[in-house]
């Protein structure tokens, strides 16, 4: 099969597609090393690294330009967060093809704010642009419930509404941001019946209590990214105050792993 076949595929197993979000070589080269299936990029974490805060305010060169140097360095698929597709989505979806990258999240965020919200319509049709541009693995996202607009009711049907037209206009899964509970999960496995992307945060259940209530793909977001900030600035505060190493010497890949990885 193709990657971007094996990527589809991998969204029909009986196990979770468990996706760790990388957001340079070396990164994604670990994940690679540990075995994981596919790999997913982060925008927060790439736009991080590049000097800019998320939220679709890098440069869609720059942004394609990492994706292609994390395409290149592994085998394995890899599906790439490209926000709002940042304009022209079927130029995008063209750069992402010519990257290596065989995915794509894509948000109906266009902009900044609830008032850059896609309509229905605006969405499906730039979701059937990348699936005419050629064979691209697209993780449809709503944003809805994040936004916060209405009632937990409200935004539920608002939501499912979405998701239920992204998914006949030719997505591959649903990506639905901002649900943890499992109750959440439940009824939007049940009202979809389609691969939904859960994103791990804060009180999400473990891979296996996923796997039993129907959801098909689990991503980690900046998560990892921002744990790897939070490790280097206890790093470097230990340094400041006590002068001494151990905290840098102590868990760090050995530089022959490292340099073995490339």
């Amino acid at each position: 099969m193709t990657k971007a076949e094996t990527l589809r595929a991998l969204h029909r197993e009986p196990e979770v597609l468990v996706l760790p979000n990388a957001w340079d070589c070396a990164s994604a080269r670990i994940f690679e090393e540990l075995g994981f299936p596919a790999i997913a990029t982060t925008s927060a974490g790439v736009s991080f690294s590049l000097g800019y805060p998320d939220g679709q305010h890098i440069p869609a060169k720059e942004m394609l330009a990492a994706v292609s140097r994390i395409a290149r360095c592994v085998d394995v698929p890899v599906t790439a967060d490209l926000e709002g597709g940042y304009g022209d989505i079927a130029e995008t979806a063209a750069a992402l093809i010519e990257s290596g990258a065989v995915g794509l999240n894509l948000e109906d965020i266009l902009g900044h704010g609830p008032e850059s919200l896609a309509s229905i319509d605006e969405q499906v049709s730039r979701i059937a642009a990348v699936r005419r541009t050629g064979d691209v693995v697209i993780n449809a996202r709503t944003d809805v419930l994040l936004m916060k607009i209405g009632d937990e009711a409200t935004r539920f049907l608002r939501a499912t509404e979405r998701l239920k037209a992204y998914r006949d206009a030719g997505a591959d899964c649903l990506f639905i941001p901002g649900i943890a509970t499992e109750d959440l999960i439940a009824r939007f496995v049940d009202a979809l019946q389609f691969p939904i992307n859960v994103l791990a945060v804060a009180g999400t259940p473990p891979v296996a209590r996923l796997k039993a209530l129907g959801v098909a793909r689990v991503s980690v977001g900046s998560g990892m990214m921002r744990s790897a900030m939070g490790h280097t600035r206890r790093i470097a505060e230990a340094l400041k105050k006590s002068g001494r190493f151990e905290e840098m010497i102590e868990g760090s890949v050995p530089f022959v792993e490292a340099n073995a990885l490339f």
